[in-house]
């Protein structure tokens, strides 16, 4: 939906009043390489995607603050003093507890407002969607109502607000990637200090593919607790050689070569051999990028894969089909899980001339091999949260 009509949507919602209309957005992300490190103090390598949330505010004199989406039939409306009041349980408690938070910091919403999203992120891809959400929201309050909008200081107040009012425990990768990604770059971020680099990410005549396998994630947050403490037990297992050692990804591969002995329980020392391969690979894909060598990040990706699927178990049967569906098209480069696993998506490497064939191909198969319709979604790289030019 273009900006034009998306204007046209909200006069059609809120009519029209002599006050101006502002425009903001922040996109989606994807993370590129480096899966289940940012717990083991490792790094991650996301980017942000082309496509994201549109946010169209204005303030109205009445003191209420309304919120609607093209994307949920729920709308709301409270008066600004009551915001954070209670929690609805729907999609408003994202941008909510943005608000809430902003206050915390000394920046409450000081009027009221219209408020008007469109999401053209697919709901439940694991693409951030409600990081998006709360990116756009934070950084449109910040700007209408004068405060600092540092985009590091954006994300972190974002990630306050899904922790502490939504509820959901995530990390600050999503919010990060949103609130600072740059065109043609990926961000290679340490989670636990927040140090980060841009990274060039110049894909030419290749695009990433995201493929939803649309299979439900119903053993994310049993199991990623269970690998969070088998991580655990390796780091005490190996701080008995290494005292000094804080995180297991602060390894590197022939110094966890020397001491992985130590680790007596094979499960757990597979899982720590995870972290410390995935870490390196983060790192050479770094360098190999800033040589324009996708040929290679795309064996890095293949790379990973197989380490989620064999040594840390986190993908699944859908994943991997469609992981190997991926691969066996020529103009692939490419392809792995991303995200939590056990379900979701892969991102995949390939070629804009075999595009059509892979979402053909790969589509076909899938659905034959698993019984499940998988989407996939065509997409560059693009940049981060920011004001747009409004409809005069």
């Amino acid at each position: 939906m273009s900006i034009q009509e998306l204007s046209a949507a909200f006069i059609e919602k809120y009519g029209t009043s002599g006050l101006e209309e502002k425009v903001f957005y922040a996109p989606g992300r994807v993370n590129l390489i480096g899966e289940h490190l940012d717990y083991n103090g490792g790094y991650v390598l996301p980017a942000a995607l082309e496509f994201g949330t549109t946010l169209i505010v204005r303030p109205r004199g009445d003191g209420k603050v309304t919120f609607a989406s093209t994307n949920f039939p729920y709308e709301f409306s409270i008066d600004y003093t009551d915001i954070g009041r209670e929690k609805t349980g729907e999609w408003v408690d994202y941008p909510i507890g943005v608000m809430v938070e902003l206050k915390k910091k000394g920046h409450p919403v000081s009027q009221g407002y219209d408020l008007f999203f469109h999401g053209d992120i697919p709901n439940g891809a694991g693409l951030s969607s409600s990081a998006s959400i709360e990116v756009v929201t934070a950084f449109a309050f910040l700007t209408l109502e004068s405060g600092d909008t540092d985009t590091v200081e954006i994300a972190l107040l974002s990630q306050r607000a899904e922790n502490q009012y939504v509820g959901v425990n995530s990390g600050i990768m999503d919010q990060f990637a949103v609130a600072n990604g740059r065109q043609d770059h990926a961000i290679l971020l340490m989670c636990d200090t927040l140090e980060y680099d841009l990274v060039p990410f110049i894909t030419g005549s290749y695009k990433l593919v995201i493929g939803n396998t649309n299979k439900r994630r119903g053993l994310v947050d049993s199991k990623y607790n269970e690998r969070r403490q088998q991580c655990d037990e390796a780091l005490a297992a190996l701080r008995k050689e290494v005292p000094s050692l804080g995180f297991l990804a602060q390894l590197k591969p022939d110094e966890f070569e020397r001491h992985a002995d130590k680790i007596t329980d094979e499960t757990v020392r597979r899982r720590a051999r995870h972290v410390v391969e995935e870490n390196q690979r983060v790192l050479d894909s770094v360098r190999v990028l800033k040589n324009n060598d996708l040929k290679q990040f795309g064996q890095y990706m293949n790379d990973s894969h197989v380490s989620l699927r064999d040594l840390y178990e986190v993908s699944c049967t859908e994943l991997d089909i469609m992981v190997e569906e991926a691969q066996r098209i020529p103009g692939t480069l490419g392809s792995r899980m991303t995200g939590a696993g056990f379900g979701g998506c892969t991102v995949s490497l390939v070629h804009e001339d075999d595009i059509e064939r892979f979402i053909a191909e790969v589509g076909k198969a899938y659905k034959e091999r698993t019984g499940l319709t998988g989407e996939f979604y065509v997409c560059g790289i693009g940049n981060g949260v920011r004001e747009l030019e409004g409809v005069k």
